[in-house]
């Protein structure tokens, strides 16, 4: 269980790096396309990279589900405490655990929910496929427009971003409730800078 210590950090590092490459990649092609270089020039415009901008709305989609995920753990998820921090301390204990656990049933539904979705816009129908089982009657589900992935594949951010955002709830309200402490966020200190 120990790569789920780090396991937002990796995907959003992973995320971003490629969607930065993408962007510029797409926006060199761009800009050389556009240089009057006999030859050069001809094969610039025949590479299509209409595709950059999709790829890149969806990975920053997956960043901010798993992103949320690293602020429920980390503490730096949007919270609003203001009235909760100035009840007494057996009432704040009490609220505090009743947001946390409606974290978690929001969370999870929100997970829930999500994976009917997916299932029904189309991995039903891939499962059923890669499997060898009849399909009559399953849809297939729509593509996206510039990629032609199927929509399952980029909606599927939803339920495993919450899925694992409800973990990180989980794991916050044990923590709270055996030992009452909260994950905090310390603004002035910079990870890596020693």
């Amino acid at each position: 269980m120990r790569f789920l210590d780090r396991l937002e950090e990796g995907i959003i590092t992973f995320l971003m790096g490629a969607a930065t490459l993408t962007i510029f990649a797409a926006v060199l092609h761009r800009y050389a396309a556009g240089l009057r270089i006999p030859g050069v020039q001809e094969r610039l415009l025949a590479l299509d990279f209409s595709w950059a901008q999709e790829l890149c709305i969806f990975m920053f989609v997956w960043m901010c589900k798993f992103g949320a995920a690293y602020g429920v753990r980390t503490g730096i998820h949007v919270g609003v405490d203001v009235l909760v921090n100035r009840l007494p301390p057996r009432w704040r204990r009490q609220a505090l655990l009743a947001a946390l656990a409606g974290g978690v049933l929001f969370t999870g539904m929100i997970g829930a929910l999500g994976l009917s979705f997916v299932w029904r816009g189309g991995l039903h129908y891939a499962l059923a496929s890669a499997l060898g089982l009849g399909v009559d009657g399953v849809a297939s589900g729509a593509t996206t427009p510039d990629l032609g992935w199927p929509t399952w594949v980029v909606y599927s951010a939803v339920p495993l971003g919450s899925s694992l955002m409800c973990f990180r709830f989980l794991q916050v309200t044990w923590k709270f409730a055996r030992k009452g402490e909260l994950p905090r966020h310390d603004h002035a200190r910079v990870a890596g800078l020693e």
